[in-house]
């Protein structure tokens, strides 16, 4: 495994590392034993940075984290914000809310202080209000976390977050699918120090080149009940491109990929940008993280090839889009 430095944090990252989402069952039934596998086979590869959510199963995938013993060496990231109970609108996101919902994080998790605590796609009012930054600065000089960071729905938002000098990390939609955090948000970033963390970068398994238009998802799966927008942020299913035009793009990328898995092939797109720190890959089954870490032995893509993806992006991908870009 490559590590790289995960912003002003100083950790130092595996360049593959573990969504689990999916802990949560938020893609369809996850029985206990094949989480631990799962995370077994994730400290087996040297995956050292596991990425969860308080809300992420009601709190169940922070807690089978906790469950699991050998984390020594393993730097564990959650997230903050979307819990309607604790945080109802904008008005819900006071001193003593975040207090509440990081306290709940750090129980579940059975640890005394947070390795990083993200922003977990809060409202963009709320960022440009700017007061969540400073309560956040308060709780981590307290001693909840160590470092915070935020995950973004959009380039705007990214933006916003790197006025604050707090901000260690950004999470971002950034995939073959979308390409636009390269411009700005990216350059930015790096001269800031401050480390990215790639979420969603086979676009909701669109990317693993294994689909059909006929491919079906369990009633409990995002990529049903939210295809188009209808629970949360129609940007965060298929990186909100329509199901089916999201197969076709799938397919135009098979002619212009090299003879290797695309899952791969989008993953070693994304470590070519040297302001990637760790690319967070949600998977359900230990075979999928193995073959995710085979990404990082791939060579570097052709400067060539690599143009030629952000001239199809821009004219073909990039129109069919729907939501925060």
């Amino acid at each position: 495994m490559n590590f790289r430095r995960l912003g002003k944090t100083g950790y130092q990252v595996s360049e593959i590392g573990l969504g689990t989402w999916q802990l949560g069952e938020s893609f369809g039934a996850l029985n206990d034993e094949t989480a631990a596998d799962i995370l077994k086979t994730a400290r087996s590869l040297d995956v050292n940075f596991w990425d969860t959510a308080d809300v992420y199963g009601g709190g169940q995938s922070e807690r089978r984290i906790a469950d699991y013993t050998d984390k020594k060496g393993v730097f564990v990231a959650t997230k903050l914000g979307r819990n309607g109970e604790i945080f109802p609108g904008r008005s819900g996101f006071t001193r003593r809310a975040v207090k509440e919902s990081l306290a709940g994080s750090l129980k579940r998790l059975n640890v005394e202080t947070l390795d990083l605590a993200q922003l977990h796609t809060v409202p963009v009012e709320v960022l440009e209000d700017g007061e969540i930054f400073n309560i956040m600065d308060d709780l981590r000089d307290e001693g909840l976390m160590r470092h915070y960071g935020a995950s973004v729905e959009s380039t705007e938002e990214a933006l916003l977050c790197l006025r604050h000098d707090g901000i260690t990390t950004l999470q971002i939609i950034f995939n073959l699918f979308r390409q636009d955090y390269a411009d700005e948000v990216l350059p930015k970033a790096q001269k800031q120090d401050v480390g990215i963390i790639v979420r969603l970068p086979l676009a909701s398994g669109l990317l693993s080149g294994k689909w059909t238009k006929d491919t079906k998802f369990a009633a409990t799966d995002h990529r049903n009940f939210n295809a188009n927008g209808e629970r949360f942020n129609v940007g965060e299913t298929f990186s909100g491109l329509p199901f089916e035009k999201g197969i076709a793009f799938a397919d135009e990328l098979r002619q212009i990929a090299p003879n290797y898995p695309m899952s791969q092939f989008a993953l070693r797109w994304l470590l070519d940008h040297p302001a990637v720190s760790s690319i967070i890959a949600g998977v359900t089954k230990p075979a999928q993280l193995k073959d995710n870490v085979e990404a990082t032995k791939r060579e570097p893509l052709e400067p060539k090839l690599t143009e030629e993806l952000r001239g199809w992006y821009e004219d073909r991908v990039k129109p069919a889009i729907r939501g925060k870009i």
